[in-house]
């Protein structure tokens, strides 16, 4: 069901969209959004890297499409009017910032580059024309770990190399003078065609499943990995936006919202899940082996990796998966802390009347993400 447009009470047009990082994985989906439910006026999706690259399944074609896109870095300074200019001389109502680096375990200097680097610019230029809501897109990362949900106002500290360098662009971002800034802070997404978190607990049980081992969880059953699904996270940036919106700028302190669903993630939670779609025994490592592995992660890692990526690509093999996929069972030290990521949601919903549509992770939305890999060919 689609949440209605607001369009300008005196002009009644639909507000005109940026998508800076719009062939991502949160740009696509938020793009097909507002296609499918004729949410804006005009949408523009800017991106490093052309569709034909970016493994978009069939149904992101008419939303990502040639007329819409244009490949750009936004972190330049000299890509900016391109960018930013409309035909019609008109400006932009919303620019949503999806775009930066997601992978994990980079140095400092490719997060400052590609995603801090790329905020303040297009921030910047967003201030310049006036644009009546931007909206970045953060990680619930930056908080202080603690299995309590995280509040908006809870005590900061980010746990992985990425969260820092969003945090620090929330940061920065809030000083610039003249912006209408809106900060999203998301748990662990997932959904269709995901490619991360999830998509990496699914290839391992894969692997476990074609070894017939069992699959064993370091730490503990209660430790939080909260998530959203793709869907809902992409309605509640829309939501947020518009709801921005409705009061006249500036809104003053920046409002910062987490988005997360309601089932309070865990990983006994996906143990079990793991259990129940793949058939397999799932457990979790005894306190020895996790005290072990708190003092020698990297050395756990690489041997997680060892076991898994070699019968990752025999896996492949034998199903006849040439090409390269997105898919791997590759896991990041980054990931694989022994920390809790779990947000109190509460804020957002009662301040907007947002409402999620899938509430907790489950079999059958698993089931679905599984069934959209076979479509791409990406399953072994």
């Amino acid at each position: 069901m689609a949440d209605a447009a607001q369009s300008n009470p005196t002009t009644g047009e639909k507000p005109a969209v940026l998508i800076i990082g719009g062939l991502g994985y949160m740009g696509r989906f938020l793009a097909r959004y507002l296609h499918e439910n004729k949410l804006a006026s005009e949408i523009r999706l800017v991106d490093k890297h052309l569709p034909e690259l970016a493994w978009l399944a069939p149904e992101f074609k008419e939303a990502c499409s040639r007329e819409r896109f244009m490949q750009a870095d936004a972190s330049r300074e000299q890509s900016l009017q391109r960018i930013f200019d409309r035909e019609n001389g008109k400006q932009f109502d919303y620019v949503f910032n999806c775009g930066g680096e997601t992978r994990y375990s980079q140095e400092d200097e490719v997060y400052k580059m590609r995603s801090y680097g790329l905020s303040l610019s297009v921030g910047r230029e967003a201030a310049k024309r006036r644009v009546k809501c931007f909206v970045e897109l953060s990680t619930g990362m930056v908080y202080k770990p603690d299995s309590v949900p995280r509040k908006e106002t809870d005590k900061l500290k980010p746990w992985s190399k990425l969260a820092k360098w969003k945090l620090t662009s929330e940061e920065d971002l809030a000083k610039i003078e003249g912006l209408n800034l809106l900060v999203m802070r998301m748990a662990h997404v997932y959904g269709p065609y995901t490619s991360t978190f999830l998509s990496t607990a699914l290839c391992m049980a894969r692997v476990y499943q074609f070894l017939g081992r069992e699959m064993r969880f370091l730490w503990k059953e209660d430790l939080r990995t909260n998530t959203v699904h793709v869907e809902d996270a992409v309605r509640a940036l829309w939501h947020g936006a518009e709801w921005y919106r409705k009061v006249p700028p500036p809104r003053k302190p920046v409002p910062i919202f987490n988005v997360v669903d309601h089932g309070n993630t865990s990983q006994g939670v996906m143990s079990r899940l793991m259990h129940e779609t793949f058939n397999i025994d799932t457990g979790f490592h005894g306190t020895l082996i996790s005290a072990f592995a708190r003092l020698n992660l990297d050395h756990v890692v690489d041997e997680v990796n060892d076991e898994t990526l070699d019968p990752w690509a025999d896996l492949q093999t034998k199903a006849g998966i040439s090409r390269s996929t997105p898919l791997s069972p590759f896991m990041e030290k980054e990931i694989l802390k022994d920390t809790d990521l779990s947000l109190d949601g509460g804020a957002f919903e009662r301040e907007t009347g947002f409402q999620y549509q899938h509430e907790r992770l489950t079999r059958d939305e698993i089931d679905k993400v599984i069934a959209s890999y076979r479509t791409m060919g990406w399953w072994p």
